[in-house]
């Protein structure tokens, strides 16, 4: 059991927690909408774990040259082929029975969300640039998950700092995949596609496009009419430390192999995003 448990990958969870934004940037944090949202974030997290299970077992043998994923079940043998496609079916099938019943809208961003998780372990992945891609979409598609649900309009401005701070993060993950392949450890098909100095260049510039593009979104006039106050740009400060700090552990300390872990494990950034999250709401609600 608990190598089954590793393999659905459930750290990875956080990522999910996006389905929660819309409710957290409309101020609507009434018993019925995060109930409704729990159980978005249940569904989706056994969705996603289905993923993590479809690409483990495309990629067995890759694994198994990678200095840390050949501890993963399917690529140390701990758990059989055989019973990872049975998870696949059985979490998928569950998942697909139950979003339909509870939220029809929900059901099918979680069928564009499995399919083009299918398409990215089969093929997509291997083909760069297209990949990080895919991945930021899957972030979008949360926010469109949770903001279905409940009923919430999504901002252009939410779904456009979503996309570019995952693009941003994955660009980062892809950069520990080039350090291994320079070290003569190559562990991914299409690192011939990315080099150092291209994803380093291209972090810098997501990087101040994020600040940017939330700068913009604290100041815009929609923005400033809807929640009315005009000093929400104050909160921009946590964003540039979290932003800064990502990337000293990403060029400094050399760890942004998972994203997911790094914000679990750096007290650092965990302070940062709690500080955001609090000035944020006591801009919103007190200024």
């Amino acid at each position: 059991m608990k190598d089954i448990l590793t393999l659905l990958r459930p750290h990875q969870y956080i990522k999910n927690l996006f389905i929660f934004a819309p409710a957290i940037f409309a101020f609507d944090f009434s018993a019925n909408t995060l109930e409704q949202l729990f159980y978005t974030f249940i569904l989706f997290s056994m969705i996603a774990s289905s993923i993590y299970v479809v690409n483990d077992l495309l990629d067995i043998e890759e694994d198994r040259q990678h200095p840390t994923k050949r501890f993963r079940p399917l690529a140390s043998g701990t758990v059989s082929t055989t019973n990872a496609k049975l998870i696949i079916f059985s979490l998928s099938s569950f998942v697909f029975f139950i979003s339909a019943l509870f939220n029809i809208k929900l059901f099918f961003v979680l069928v564009v969300y499995f399919i083009l998780n299918l398409l990215y372990s089969y093929k997509l992945k291997h083909i760069a640039i297209v990949d990080i891609f895919i991945i930021s979409t899957g972030f979008v598609l949360r926010l469109f998950a949770g903001a279905l649900v409940v009923n919430i309009e999504l901002s252009m401005w939410i779904i456009i700092i979503t996309f570019l701070l995952a693009i941003f993060l994955s660009l980062a993950k892809r950069r520990d995949d080039v350090l291994l392949s320079l070290s003569g450890k190559e562990t991914r098909k299409n690192i011939d596609g990315y080099n150092l100095e291209f994803v380093n260049s291209s972090m810098v510039l997501m990087a101040g496009v994020v600040i940017v593009s939330y700068i913009q979104y604290t100041v815009s006039p929609e923005v400033i009419n809807r929640i009315g106050t005009s000093h929400l740009y104050l909160s921009a400060f946590f964003v540039i430390l979290g932003i800064l700090r990502y990337m000293q552990i990403t060029f400094v300390e050399q760890k942004s192999g998972s994203p997911t872990k790094i914000v679990l494990k750096d007290k650092f950034l965990q302070i940062t995003i709690l500080l955001w999250l609090i000035s944020f709401v006591f801009i919103v609600k007190l200024l």
